[in-house]
């Protein structure tokens, strides 16, 4: 594909948006504010973390001593299933009652790891725990979408370094399923097959962003990527939900976590932030079938493990901006999963 090497927009298909892309901004000096470089914790068991096994939590609650996945519900929870107060619609003034269940998912005992540093059979251990969570919740008759996501680093909002991630689980779509919701349900309407299905055939026929690939699901920089690394991870057949995974297949999508969190850590030599998140299906009773889940990991690092893209001005403005392609990050991190690859073999 042939693709302009001066700025251009680039649309995604899963929220009809429009991305601004400027490839001749890469080179712009930068003296704006630098981060410190995260630098990965060394003890397996800190005293002084709530979320670490055996300790109190910030409520007085005791975690008990597990080892492995732990999963427990927020002390300090966004949404909880105690609403009383109806919502209000007084001329331009507007509420509605939001039910919900936040979950706290500490993904290991061992308080130095990251999904990076995890082996795969811990991976899909979380991965497992996310699925249960997910029936578990989604069979509430109040819960209507489940929430699956990590915020990982300080620079990320991440208050507590232990390896952990959130499910929130509430009555209503939030605003970015309901946009994936609308295209997936169109596109699926009009040509009965998967919007991500056509989409990644078409990535795997280009390979200019793919990054890696195994039995069950492709690793990518999206088309319409904004966030200067940003990837996903695709199931290569169509599933509507986590659930659907097979104990096979569970394995190869932690295998698939592993080796793009690795290559993030090895990208600027850090233990590289990110938020991630799962959508997949709502759990509100309806036909999904055209439904296609997907893993995205929306990391900020720009150019160094201190430089960040700040999406501010024009972005809170207008629309999304970057200035690195998405051709040229995919090149980038697929030269730091080969070189992985290499020193595995060694």
């Amino acid at each position: 594909m042939l693709l302009p090497e001066k700025s251009h927009k680039r649309r995604n298909i899963l929220t009809d948006e429009w991305v601004l892309v400027s490839p001749h901004r890469a080179k712009r000096p930068w003296q704006g504010q630098k981060e410190t470089p995260a630098i990965p914790e060394a003890t397996y068991y800190d005293p002084s973390c709530y979320l670490c096994a055996g300790n109190k939590r910030a409520n007085g609650t005791k975690n008990p001593l597990y080892k492995g996945t732990y999963v427990f519900t927020n002390d300090f929870a966004a949404l909880n299933m105690d609403c009383e107060t109806e919502g209000v619609r007084e001329g331009l003034f507007q509420t509605q009652v939001e039910k919900g269940i936040c979950r706290v998912v500490c993904f290991s005992e061992d308080h130095s790891k990251t999904l990076a540093t995890m082996q795969v059979a811990e991976i899909s251990a979380v991965v497992a725990l996310w699925q249960t969570e997910y029936e578990t919740l989604g069979a509430h008759s109040d819960i209507n979408y489940i929430q699956i996501f990590e915020n990982k680093g300080a620079v990320m909002g991440c208050s507590n370094p232990h390896p952990h991630g959130q499910i929130w689980a509430q009555s209503s779509l939030p605003n970015e399923v309901v946009k994936k919701e609308k295209t997936q349900k169109d596109y699926y309407g009009a040509r009965k097959e998967s919007l991500l299905q056509a989409y990644l055939e078409s990535e795997m026929t280009l390979q200019e962003r793919i990054l890696y690939e195994n039995d069950f699901c492709v690793v990518l920089i999206p088309f319409w990527a904004v966030w200067p690394y940003e990837t996903m991870i695709v199931p290569k057949k169509q599933q509507e939900a986590i659930t659907e995974m097979s104990e096979e297949d569970r394995w190869y999508f932690a295998e698939a976590i592993q080796v793009i969190t690795k290559a993030y850590d090895r990208l600027f030599n850090c233990s590289f932030p990110y938020s991630s998140g799962i959508h997949q299906a709502p759990t509100n009773g309806e036909t999904h079938d055209y439904w296609h889940w997907h893993m995205s990991f929306y990391p900020p690092l720009l150019r160094s493990a201190t430089v960040k893209k700040f999406m501010v001005g024009y972005e809170m403005f207008g629309m999304p901006q970057r200035d690195i392609t998405a051709e040229m990050a995919a090149e980038k991190l697929r030269s730091c999963i080969k070189v992985e690859k290499e020193s595995c073999s060694k």
